[in-house]
């Protein structure tokens, strides 16, 4: 545990990836290190989300993730207007009438924001022109090598900089790129994943990079509990990266609606789908898959223009649905690994960090003991 310590000055080495500000501080007060998705949020927000866990955390140490990705369509003119009109209206026309379908109603200019995508390189700067004004301990990209401007930015504030990877081959150029700390993170994983399950990838990556330089890597996708952070931790990862458990917390964002789901969803129940971002990421499965990945469907959008549809959208889905609606509970999803099927109530942030210490503890007791027989 002492690389983790040394470098972001975590007492246990459970991350929490979380875009609730409230399951960041309960889980750094708790000893692990709460990590927030800071690509959620406007700058405007990021700052007062970032401020109030400032005010919250008990001083002890958290991180910002910010997505960036390497690879997405793009053209020169990123105005709200150019994007929009990227657009094709059956793609509006299509979720319109999907929502309609399912006792939603809705019109054109609601299903489509106006909103410029986080994910755009000027919109991370602009977040971390803000994440860098606070004491956070960490910053992560996904989605590609970590922008040059945020390693160069980060070692300038004395800030780690951390990446997911999906492939050896992905760890090797974040390495070499001068990346401090690889994540790892397995095809069960919740959101943005790769296809090589967390049990292969992460001896492949910690070889593969051994040879470049001594980085912690991060063992993630599908860890529920204690017991798989130790045997993570056993294969020579120097911790675990978390999400899909922190949504069935009391203080997380997700609704009451998909949290019901979740504890009802089985390991099967997720899917990898472009549907939401553009890009594959896994998800609870639900009728908007069957509707956009059918035959009728006119196609997912690249990033950023998916989101700029799935987001608004999905905000009317759970609002209908935590309203009432029953037709309407058929589309809810959200990104959630194939570790759903371990998620049997909703606790508390805190609680959950103390079952994975006491698992932990229990786990590697039996290794121990096994030892010594």
């Amino acid at each position: 545990m002492e690389p983790i310590h040394g470098l972001v000055g975590a007492e246990f080495p459970l991350f929490a990836f979380s875009h609730c500000r409230d399951v960041v501080a309960a889980v750094s007060r708790a000893g692990g290190f709460g990590v927030l998705g800071g690509s959620s949020f406007t700058p405007e927000s990021l700052e007062e989300e970032l401020r109030w866990i400032d005010a919250h955390v008990d001083g002890k140490p958290y991180g910002v993730d910010i997505l960036i990705p390497e690879h997405q369509m793009l053209g020169l003119d990123h105005s709200i207007e150019a994007l929009l009109a990227q657009i094709p209206a059956r793609h509006i026309d299509f979720t319109v009438e999907l929502l309609q379908r399912y006792g939603i109603n809705a019109k054109a200019e609601e299903v489509v924001t106006r909103q410029l995508p986080a994910t755009l390189p000027e919109m991370g700067e602009a977040l971390m022109d803000v994440a860098f004004r606070h004491p956070i301990r960490l910053m992560v990209n996904a989605l590609g090598i970590a922008p040059p401007a945020m390693i160069e930015r980060s070692r300038r504030h004395g800030v780690p900089v951390g990446a997911l990877v999906g492939a050896k081959e992905h760890a090797v150029r974040q390495v070499k790129a001068g990346v401090d700390l690889i994540v790892a993170q397995g095809g069960e994983a919740g959101g943005h994943c790769g296809e090589v399950s967390t049990l292969v990838l992460v001896p492949e990556v910690i070889r593969a990079i051994k040879p470049i330089r001594d980085v912690p890597v991060l063992a993630a996708g599908g860890i529920m509990t204690g017991a798989q952070m130790a045997g993570c931790m056993a294969m020579g990862a120097a911790g675990v990266w978390t999400g899909s458990v922190w949504l069935a917390t009391t203080e997380s964002e997700a609704g009451e609606t998909f949290r019901r789901k979740m504890v009802a969803a089985s390991s099967r129940d997720t899917i990898r789908s472009p549907s939401r971002t553009g890009k594959p990421s896994r998800q609870l499965r639900s009728a908007w898959h069957e509707a956009w990945d059918g035959p009728g469907s006119p196609g997912a959008l690249p990033m950023p223009l998916m989101p700029m549809i799935s987001v608004p959208t999905f905000r009317k889905i759970d609002r209908a649905a935590d309203a009432g609606n029953a037709q309407a509970v058929e589309l809810v999803s959200y990104w959630v690994g194939q570790g759903v099927g371990l998620v049997d109530s909703v606790r508390s942030a805190t609680a959950v960090v103390q079952d994975f210490k006491q698992d932990f503890a229990d786990a590697m007791s039996r290794l121990f003991s096994m030892m010594e027989e």
